[in-house]
């Protein structure tokens, strides 16, 4: 009975590791082989299409423009969905603001739920004005996205194609 409990507690974790690699892996800096500078706006990126090649290792160098807080995350559509729901407890929590990231919230919460410290490696959030880098390798011809999932964000059209 306790080897299925631990199954069962540690499966939504294996679930989720099988799914982030079947969109890459988090790339090496040793291993880059190009730079890509994002730009992100209030409903935008630019580019808003994104030519990498499979087993191609990216330094995504991300740059929020805009006045609200904005999320540049490389997912499936499907996982992007799925995302959706942890990024709303993040606002609901009031962890993320319209122009701010509570950190201490951030650190308290995810004491008690890890998927709201929002480490992922596929992953950057940002303040407005701020800059940060993402290093991500590509090693599946997965059609892929980089979608902001603040709730409203992914519906008013903040994606980038990846092909």
């Amino acid at each position: 009975m306790k080897k299925l409990f631990l199954f069962l507690i540690c499966l939504p974790s294996f679930c989720y590791a099988g799914s982030m690699n079947m969109i890459g892996q988090k790339g090496k800096i040793s291993e880059v082989d190009r730079v890509i500078d994002i730009k992100m706006y209030d409903n935008y990126f630019t580019p808003s299409k994104l030519e990498i090649s499979k087993n191609e290792t990216i330094k995504f160098v991300v740059h929020n423009l805009g006045d609200l807080v904005h999320e540049f995350n490389i997912a499936t559509k499907k996982m992007h969905i799925k995302h959706q729901s942890e990024m709303a407890l993040l606002v609901e929590k009031e962890i993320l603001l319209s122009n701010k990231i509570d950190y201490k919230k951030m650190k308290e919460a995810s004491k008690k739920d890890h998927s709201l410290s929002h480490s992922h490696s596929n992953s950057i959030l940002l303040e407005p004005g701020k800059k940060g880098d993402l290093i991500w390798k590509f090693n599946t011809d997965t059609y892929l996205e980089a979608a902001c999932n603040i709730p409203g964000h992914y519906e008013a059209g903040m994606i980038a194609k990846i092909n």
